[in-house]
């Protein structure tokens, strides 16, 4: 069996005659019945019982229009999925991302993505809650914690690349205070500490959760400081400045630990909470430019550029 013979004999059983399908394919009445019967006989199988009023699909016939419907689909979703990718992907991309990373890394990501594909027009806000994604419009969010539980098959979500948040200090804050040697000791210390919005965890802001190793066994420590803020960037300035403690991601710290202005605490001591994924509600497809972007972001970011390389939001002073 071909094309021709699943629309034929779909056409017969959903207009109920031999005339009506024939002049919905476009072809003359007795062409029909000729190429209707050639098929029953190669098949071996009656596949319809004809009556002076109607044609009706006989058990078997049933069964081959069933078959032909889903055959029929496939070859219309290959020929549009062919000339999607045949044409040059267009529309608008509305996406959600937290301040911190969305300035700093997804940004001038995107002005990069967009500049391949011109046709594509790109909305970022940047907002340190998720919005609710589907009811306001968004494509999709850059984020930096995972669905769980019963609500995931609601979502998608990819991880885009690896993260964790880990303890910090200037060097001259280590120098005059000294180095604490497990987790209780930060008590001890002056910790800074970060009070954004959007926590996902539901755990209170001067209370750290981190992980010893590869151990999945948590240790929680309630720290104090004199210092805390909002901004993130903020208490950044005041760990570089030598006023505490700070547990902050990777992707924001990365180049001011390999340049020295800032070194590990409790080097075996991390949170692994903070990978960086995509986030959109579920959809049982995606448009082509959205497909393209996510593979784009791997891409950028899987080898995770910030052990490496400044963000260019901090181009203009570079550490050290």
């Amino acid at each position: 069996m071909d094309r021709t013979d699943l629309e034929l004999v779909v056409a017969v059983r959903d207009h109920g005659s031999l005339a009506a399908a024939a002049r919905s394919l476009d072809l003359a009445a007795p062409m029909v019945t000729k190429r209707l019967a050639a098929l029953e006989a190669r098949l071996g199988q009656r596949l319809f019982q004809r009556t002076t009023r109607r044609v009706s699909p006989t058990a078997e016939g049933e069964t081959v229009c069933e078959r032909a419907v889903v055959l029929l689909q496939g070859f219309s979703a290959l020929e549009a999925e062919l000339q999607e990718r045949k044409a040059e992907p267009t529309g608008l991309i509305r996406l959600a991302a937290t301040f911190g990373f969305g300035r700093l890394w997804l940004g001038p990501a995107l002005a990069i993505f967009q500049e391949r594909h011109p046709r594509i027009d790109i909305q970022l806000q940047l907002t340190e809650q998720l919005p609710d994604l589907a009811s306001e419009g968004f494509d999709g969010a850059i984020w930096l914690w995972s669905v769980q539980g019963r609500q995931a098959a609601q979502w998608v979500s990819r991880r885009l690349a690896r993260n964790q948040r880990v303890l910090v200090a200037s060097p001259g804050y280590v120098q005059r205070h000294g180095m604490p040697e497990d987790i209780n000791a930060l008590q001890e210390h002056a910790c800074l500490i970060v009070r954004e919005n959007g926590n996902s965890q539901g755990q209170s802001f001067d209370t750290w959760t981190l992980h010893k190793g590869n151990s999945k066994t948590p240790e929680r420590v309630r720290v104090r400081g004199p210092l805390s803020s909002n901004s993130g960037e903020l208490v950044r300035d005041w760990c570089l400045d030598g006023r505490g403690i700070m547990l902050r991601s990777l992707w924001d710290i990365a180049p001011w630990l390999a340049s020295g202005q800032l070194v590990r605490v409790l080097q075996d001591h991390a949170m692994p909470d903070a990978d960086i994924h995509w986030l959109a509600p579920y959809r049982t497809d995606s448009p082509r430019r959205i497909r393209l972007l996510i593979d784009f972001l791997v891409a950028q970011f899987q080898d995770e550029p910030w052990k490496t390389t400044l963000p260019a939001a901090s181009r203009a002073v570079p550490p050290g």
